[in-house]
């Protein structure tokens, strides 16, 4: 959740700024309206902002004591970190008792720089990362600044996080996650943790539990919305995000002013708890990453061999040397045991963000095979981080946690069968769809012991929406296929899909000037790409260095002018830093990793 987070934000006013310059037409006459970018702290705050001359960002190492602000029905935003508001919204824990016990949604924006008397204020948008749970503060906080100038400095950027907490103490979840660090594990224990988190949240439920689902989440939203003044929500959500999204839709068509979902997940298959429809293009993905390490050549790509298939060869050696002889790392940072369960989830996992982590990939692959595994531990960050305490009680009170992401999968979805033996089945049937199944299964896996609950919400996912929704999909997305988009696009009345041709999770981890302008177009005037629309990624290979002016080196043929140029820095941005949040990885929480 949020708070106890320290992280580098960006100080960009002057980026921002560069937003205006993007939007050509009415805003040319906004200066009227315009107010000046400002940090949000008090003048006797340190500035945390580069001299007007440098190019170089500036991060600072920043903490916001969460516990300090009160739940209001009411937003009111307090100033937190540089140039960000903050603020806690009480809520129904139960909507349909609405005066009954609340629930607090912790929020943070980056302000639009047009008051909301303005007539060029556009609103909040609402983002949500994915997860299911990830945190929407984390998110905002990385990459507010970035997304302002994608969508333009008349919308609140803002970000919020999901209700969801049932271990009494930090200590007790991280002494309880430590003993599932191994996506080797097997079934059968797999299946026994199961069991025994779901008993640990049945016994620390006081009757908060059954109201943590993506139903009330949507709820949530038109709430969030409605504090803002407005009937209707404007919404960007990624991964399972596009759940919430669609979910949205089918629960509330008419309260809809602009809603994206990027990297879509079939949502009949996520209620169902069947978790089998999201593998189909993995294969695809990492074939990008055999074959563009080909193309890029050994002085690109650490783990070069001649063929493809003289790669995938090689990490399957890999793969069966880690599963005969397990290697230990210690460093000054993290520790832990590189074992083939290690191995799967970090190739795994790059799948997500290809034109970020093939690279560091492949090298920590080289390393590997000469027996060092430090790379990979490195590569994998949080997961080998050893867990500290805090005589500060409120350290990690607002901590991001994996708590919200059982309790969404499993409130949500029909209930699992309790035997081992349906759970062994499960995997057989869908190690048939991908050989992925072993870092996989343990999505649905987790819930073969969870308390059984009221089931919300169900669909079906149909509407005709107030405003016609944007559906975006990659077409080599490893764990949100296309088809995916395509199917839950047709539900929705004059719903269009946006194809981006590339691999990874979600259109913003691979830089396309194309989709960052269409999802900007509609944001701006409601205006959806043409029907078939495909849209191409700066660099078709994920391991060329991304360009970030034309004309330089391994530059692929784009067109941006030169007034575009703070949005091609945006989009660079985001693919630099957005992680979505990965599912647990056979028994492994890789962590909400760079956000």
């Amino acid at each position: 959740m949020a708070g106890g987070l320290k992280l580098g934000i960006l100080c960009s006013t002057a980026a921002t700024i560069a937003t205006l310059f993007l939007l050509r037409g009415p805003l040319n006459d906004a200066h009227g309206d315009y107010r000046e970018p400002q940090s949000t702290f008090s003048k006797s705050e340190p500035s945390t902002c580069s001299d007007g001359n440098s190019n170089i960002t500036n991060f600072a190492e920043v903490d916001f004591p969460w516990y300090t602000i009160t739940p209001t029905q009411e937003l009111i935003w307090h100033a937190c970190y540089p140039s960000f508001q903050c603020a806690r919204l009480s809520v129904p824990l139960n909507y349909s008792e609405p005066r009954g016990r609340q629930a607090a949604i912790a929020l943070i924006r980056k302000p639009s720089l047009f008051p909301q008397r303005s007539r060029f204020y556009k609103g909040p948008v609402l983002f949500n990362p994915g997860g299911p749970g990830g945190s929407g503060v984390a998110l905002i906080l990385s990459l507010g600044n970035a997304f302002s100038t994608i969508l333009g400095p008349q919308f609140d950027i803002v970000g919020f996080d999901p209700r969801a907490n049932f271990f009494d103490t930090d200590v007790e979840r991280a002494l309880f996650l430590a003993s599932v660090t191994s996506a080797d594990i097997g079934i059968a224990r797999s299946w026994a943790q199961a069991h025994l988190f779901g008993k640990l949240a049945a016994q620390h439920d006081d009757g908060f539990l059954e109201h943590i689902n993506t139903a009330n989440t949507a709820t949530d939203m038109l709430t969030i919305a409605r504090a803002h003044g407005r009937e209707k929500l404007q919404y960007w959500g990624f991964s399972y995000g596009s759940v919430l999204g669609a979910t949205y839709a089918a629960m509330y068509p008419d309260n809809i002013e602009r809603l994206v979902i990027d990297g879509v997940m079939d949502s009949e298959d996520y209620y169902a708890t069947g978790w089998l429809t999201n593998l189909v293009d993995t294969e695809k993905t990492l074939d990008t990453f055999f074959e563009g390490c080909v193309d890029a050549g050994p002085d690109r790509c650490p783990f070069y061999a001649p063929e493809p298939e003289d790669i995938r060869r090689n990490l399957t050696t890999l793969f069966d040397q880690l599963r005969k002889v397990p290697i230990p790392v210690q460093n000054s940072r993290a520790y832990g045991i590189v074992d083939y369960g290690t191995l799967r989830s970090a190739v795994f996992s790059s799948l997500y963000s290809p034109y970020t982590t093939f690279l560091p990939l492949a090298q920590a692959l080289k390393q590997l095979a000469a027996g060092d595994a430090s790379a990979l531990v490195s590569l994998l960050g949080s997961l080998y981080t050893p867990y500290k305490c805090s005589c500060d009680a409120h350290a990690h009170e607002f901590d991001a946690v994996r708590d919200a992401q059982t309790a969404l999968v499993c409130n949500d979805g029909d209930e699992v069968p309790p035997s081992l033996s349906e759970s062994e089945e499960y995997v057989r049937k869908l190690e048939k769809v991908s050989e992925w199944a072993d870092v996989w299964s343990f999505i649905r896996l987790q819930c073969v012991g969870w308390p059984k609950n009221k089931k919300e919400f169900r669909g079906p996912f149909v509407g005709d929406t107030s405003h016609p929704i944007l559906v975006v999909g990659n077409t080599a997305d490893p764990v949100t296929p296309l088809r995916s988009a395509k199917k839950m696009a047709e539900g929705f009345k004059g719903a269009v899909v946006l194809t981006q041709d590339s691999p990874g999770h979600c259109s913003i981890n691979a830089p396309s000037i194309c989709t960052q302008r269409y999802i900007r177009q509609y944001f701006q005037d409601g205006t959806l790409p043409p029907p078939d629309t495909v849209c191409q990624p700066i660099s078709k290979n994920p391991f060329p260095r991304i360009p970030t002016r034309p004309g330089g080196s391994d530059q692929a043929p784009f067109d941006v002018d030169e007034d575009e140029m703070p949005l091609l820095d945006a989009v660079s941005e985001l693919s630099e830093k957005f992680r979505p949040t990965p599912f647990p990885l056979g028994g492994t929480l890789l962590g909400f990793n760079g956000l």
